[in-house]
């Protein structure tokens, strides 16, 4: 398989292991960027970005992200707490009155961001591609009733983070999400990112290819969940409009809707640039997004333990994923982000991730069109992160766990 791209001969045994992808991790297509100190050290791709056709991915191939859009959303929101326009602990409804509903009047913003509001899904029914309706899927939220007592326990509110705090972001300062997004952070970084996408990129977006479980192998633990009537993780994936069915991601009105939890598209050039002025003290170039004393809240763990969405334990800072190492827990607790603890980002489903680690000066991206099965990092890019923080210099300890310096 032809990599194309650039590496910096220090960074060399990350394009090993992309290359090694390919031949012997199943990839099909994907691309990886890395930047220390604002620089570009790693910028590869390789592979095709459509299976059945065989077209190639290009430099400037796009892909659904899935989850990593949520480090977006993240970002948005400190951005706009920054400028004093957001309060973490204000009521969400303090924002949007008509959430005030079912026993959601005092959450406060900042149980939308680590997990905890218990609005972690929709109990109405929605139709077929509901989520890509805007005001059904707020109308729903704000009528919710939280799955347990907010405050009380976590668990990833998967699909309903992006408009819980996008509808925030439209009602403090009248731009939906996407555009906020394109304008204060796409626009001034030059990033190819979107959230709504416009169709003249259409032709640009890799085909996402979706993991098929082997009937005689081991069931992934969320899926397990997934498979009983009794649990969150059964009405939250049974209630999403088709949307994580296989293909519907790859469909134009998906794409040119705004989920912010769920259907980013960009690369992995992309994620390396909106996280790069993070791993920077807020600022690359004359862009800063914001001051330096921001990165606290978003590097800090706010919320960890047993996810009651994932079943599996997590941890959270006001919006993103923290590193967790699950390799050692009991059976089935496989689904991991390993990285150093100073880190911060998000992954996204089957595999993708980007974060920043403002101690190592690093930000990095990671995207692909084969999902995995895990909800955490697979062997691809746990491989492509390890040779990274290898190269800086970072060790981990010999029982395994996270990177350090």
């Amino acid at each position: 398989m032809t990599v194309r791209g650039s590496c910096d001969e220090r960074f060399v045994e990350v394009q090993d292991e992309f290359e090694r992808n390919f031949a012997a991790r199943g990839e099909l297509g994907a691309a990886v960027c890395v930047t220390v100190d604002g620089s570009t050290v790693v910028d590869l791709w390789g592979g095709a970005a459509d299976q059945e056709s065989g077209r190639p991915w290009e430099q400037d191939t796009l892909c659904p992200v899935w989850s990593c859009t949520k480090g977006a959303v993240a970002l948005v929101a400190h951005m706009l707490a920054a400028r004093g326009r957001l309060d973490f602990d204000a009521p969400v409804a303090a924002y949007w009155p008509e959430f005030a509903k079912n026993g959601k009047e005092r959450i406060p913003v900042r149980m939308l961001l680590n997990h905890q509001s218990g609005v972690a899904g929709l109990h109405d029914p929605i139709p077929e591609n509901g989520l890509c309706d805007w005001d059904l899927v707020v109308d729903l939220l704000a009528k919710e009733v939280p799955f347990w007592e907010p405050g009380t326990r976590h668990g990833y509110h998967a699909l309903t983070v992006g408009h819980l705090v996008g509808e925030l972001v439209r009602r403090i300062t009248g731009m939906s999400f996407g555009t906020f997004f394109r304008d204060e952070v796409v626009g001034p970084l030059g990033l190819d990112f979107w959230v709504g996408l416009p169709e003249e990129h259409e032709r640009r977006v890799a085909s996402y290819v979706t993991w098929e479980p082997d009937p005689a192998g081991p069931m992934p633990k969320w899926m397990l969940a997934v498979a009983d009537p009794t649990s969150v993780a059964y009405t939250l994936a049974m209630n999403t409009g088709g949307l994580l069915m296989p293909g519907v991601i790859n469909q134009r009105e998906v794409h040119a809707a705004e989920i912010p939890s769920a259907n980013g598209i960009t690369n992995a050039r992309g994620l390396a640039g909106m996280y790069r002025p993070l791993a920077l003290g807020g600022a690359f170039g004359d862009v800063r997004l914001v001051p330096s004393d921001a990165l606290g809240a978003m590097s800090s763990v706010a919320s960890a333990g047993y996810d009651h969405t994932l079943c599996l334990p997590t941890r959270w800072s006001l919006g993103f994923n923290k590193p967790v190492d699950n390799r050692r827990g009991p059976e089935g607790l496989r689904d991991s982000v390993v990285l150093s603890d100073e880190a911060f980002g998000h992954t996204g489903n089957g595999g993708s991730i980007g974060f920043a680690d403002p101690k190592a000066r690093l930000s990095f991206g990671y995207v692909m069109t084969r999902q995995g099965e895990g909800v955490g990092l697979e062997p691809r890019g746990q491989a492509l992160v390890d040779a990274t923080y290898r190269a800086l210099g970072y060790r981990q300890p010999e029982n395994g766990g996270l990177w350090f310096a």
